[in-house]
């Protein structure tokens, strides 16, 4: 049997230890051939392969990023992208694709077992907003990323009695800026979920510099101002149909000296965030997502995506998976609130 794997999407750390985890299982335990398809689904569109044996993911566990690339390509904006994606197939010999992806990675698997072709999915996205998984891999480091930035932030603010406005990546969810600004001490957080209101955030603002400290603010590159709207990088969109955000946070920072006739600061953590060397956490999480995404192809058990449910790894329809984003409910939000200001 000979199985293919991409990765597609934004990369994140934990992607190599899914694809060593397929690899180790699917030849170690079942004799297969494994196929790397290059670059996302542009890899079985443009027949971009790279075979993959046991030596190839020797050290790749503790990489980030991912060894076979990635790409934001959708195949049902191609034209004849899927039919090229069966050719490519047949013309491998490959019997079964496992897709390592976000919501729109995992949401082209799905139209693709829909239209007969057997993949399994894996849950990958920083952001943590797939809504049939507890956890998906590259959060973790994410968070981890961010609060050493905060921390860090935190002693020049103090030094030069600054406010500093950290923007974290979190299009529609605000999970990062939620954990990151809890475990950094944040004196305020602003998600996407919430739209927030500029004359409170000033509040807490100055009620911070009336205690001789410094505010550190929290907002998510989604997150929007009553009566406003996202702050864009560039009307240019995807291939899936997403435009790029940015500069919230440099908005802030403006209002906030304005407001305040106090010296604020921006900065963009960006792809920082993405990068590096995946945590304990993520490292083992991917993996047994690999693992089990392995066991899935075995049974051909197709159009699944494999999740986490408490400490468990079960299975979840594809079409399930990708049904609707996981966003901070209220009531997560509320309990961060005491600590605002």
């Amino acid at each position: 049997m000979r199985i293919g794997v991409l990765t597609g999407g934004g990369d994140c750390p934990g992607l190599n230890a899914v694809i060593r985890g397929v690899v180790r299982k699917g030849i170690e335990a079942h004799g297969w051939d494994i196929v790397g398809f290059r670059n996302g689904w542009q890899g079985p569109i443009e027949n971009l392969t790279k075979p993959i044996g046991l030596a190839d993911v020797e050290d790749i566990l503790t990489r980030g990023g991912t060894i076979l690339g990635s790409s934001r390509t959708n195949p049902y904006k191609v034209e004849g992208g899927v039919d090229r994606i069966r050719e490519v197939l047949k013309e491998n010999g490959v019997d079964a694709l496992i897709a390592i992806g976000g919501e729109d990675t995992l949401g082209v698997a799905k139209r693709l077992t829909d239209d007969g072709i057997g993949v399994v999915g894996v849950p990958k996205t920083i952001d943590n907003d797939l809504g049939a998984t507890d956890y998906t891999f590259g959060f973790d480091t994410a968070v981890h990323i961010a609060t050493e930035a905060i921390d860090r932030l935190r002693t020049t603010a103090e030094s030069h009695h600054r406010a500093l406005v950290v923007e974290v990546m979190g299009r529609h969810a605000g999970w990062i800026a939620l954990h990151s600004g809890l475990a950094g001490g944040a004196n305020v957080i602003l998600v996407p979920e919430r739209e927030f209101n500029v004359d409170q955030v000033i509040e807490w603002v100055e009620r911070r510099f009336e205690r001789q400290y410094a505010p550190i603010i929290v907002v998510a590159e989604g997150a929007v101002p009553q009566g406003g709207a996202e702050v864009l990088h560039s009307g240019e969109k995807d291939a899936f149909g997403h435009v790029r955000l940015g500069g919230v946070g440099t908005w802030l920072a403006d209002e906030i000296a304005a407001r305040t006739g106090k010296e604020s600061r921006a900065v963009v953590l960006g792809h920082v965030q993405r990068g590096g060397v995946p945590t304990a956490y993520d490292r083992v999480l991917a993996t047994r997502f690999g693992l089990h995404a392995v066991d899935a192809v075995a049974e051909g058990d197709f159009g699944v995506m494999v999740a986490l449910k408490g400490t468990d790894i079960v299975r979840v329809k594809l079409a399930e998976a990708t049904a609707e984003l996981k966003t901070v409910p209220l009531e997560r939000y509320q309990e961060a609130e005491v600590f605002f200001g």
